[in-house]
């Protein structure tokens, strides 16, 4: 197993952390200053304000406070993602989207209750179901696609809102071909690539956005052997992707070569739950190891998640192998 990073935080947060309960997915905001934990059993998002530092012995981070926010749009809450620093689209898994505002000020270890600005049910061919993760990509003159993984419908759905009560305007079936149990997304920073967990295939679907993409689309390139696939992230150069395998307690770094076409196995795997760790969440085959996993802006740090092991740092160095000062080159994110 990987070193963690020893991260510093008050009794408070560490309280908190224990008592979220089963986690799905988690996500930094665009500023870097907060963290966002899927709460799926207990049907909350837990915030956490945190700085990541440089420092000569590698990345540093401080969990500062935290706020937890619940509401009666809130379920089990799977996929999230930040669609600016204070907006936070969540999927839940057993209803719908919903679009928050956060609550202003700092987090200051509040609970709060908070109201949508809107839910988000897909159109009248295109239904959301099940809606698991979920990744928001910024378009043109204002608009937001949220790309949407259904996990029991078996495909992708995208459904692009404005900025300006988040309406959405159009909603449509993206991907199918190839995918059985949707569970991870996540789109590269050049915006040419979309990787989708398949956890019935036990692999990871990338496919070209370049060209136009529906329900026939064939896949690019297969990420292979990544077990039962959930929580993903391209580098900050696009030249790797890391896959969070919650039947193992590995995660698997994958390399793009010339591009992302054709079928590849890991270039590397790393295990970032210890044995009695995993072995405590090992309740099936398809259980006991990382689920959610995002990389920060600085694209110094990794960040995990799973029931289990409620929150861990790595430093992505100690994930992909690469030297510090290359990825560094490579940062493409703000």
């Amino acid at each position: 197993m990987i070193a963690r990073i020893d991260f510093k935080a008050s009794d408070a947060v560490r309280a908190a952390l224990s008592a979220i309960g089963r986690t799905e997915d988690l996500r930094f905001s665009p500023d870097n200053r907060l963290l966002a934990i899927a709460g799926y059993a207990r049907r909350r998002c837990l915030i956490l304000r945190v700085d990541v530092d440089a420092a000569p012995s590698g990345p540093q981070v401080t969990v500062h406070d935290f706020m937890e926010l619940t509401s009666k749009s809130m379920g089990e809450v799977h996929g999230l993602d930040f669609i600016d620093d204070r907006t936070l689209v969540i999927a839940n898994r057993d209803g719908l989207l919903a679009i928050f505002a956060l609550p202003s000020g700092e987090p200051a270890g509040r609970r709060c209750d908070i109201e949508p600005i809107r839910e988000i049910k897909g159109g009248l061919f295109c239904k959301l179901k099940t809606p698991g993760s979920i990744v928001a990509r910024q378009e043109s003159r204002g608009r937001v696609s949220l790309l949407v993984c259904n996990n029991y419908r078996d495909r992708v759905t995208r459904h692009v809102v404005d900025r300006w009560g988040y309406r959405a305007w159009k909603n449509q079936a993206l991907l199918k071909r190839g995918l059985n149990i949707p569970d991870g997304i996540a789109v590269s920073h050049d915006g040419q690539w979309i990787a989708v967990s398949s956890h019935g295939t036990n692999d990871v679907k990338i496919y070209r956005m370049s060209a136009p993409l529906g329900p026939d689309t064939e896949p690019a390139g297969i990420l292979q052997n990544a077990n039962y696939p959930h929580g993903l992230r391209f580098t900050g150069d696009d030249r790797q992707i890391l896959v969070a395998d919650a039947g193992s307690p590995l995660v698997h770094v994958y390399d793009r070569d010339a591009g992302w076409s054709g079928s590849r196995m890991p270039s590397r795997s790393v295990a970032v739950l210890d044995g009695e760790t995993f072995g405590r969440g090992r309740a099936s085959v398809e259980e006991g190891g990382p689920k959610g996993l995002d990389i920060d802006r600085s694209n110094s740090v990794v960040a995990v998640t799973c029931e289990e092991q409620t929150l861990a740092f790595f430093s992505l160095a100690s994930i992909t192998g690469r030297p510090v000062a290359a990825l560094e080159r490579g940062l493409t994110r703000p």
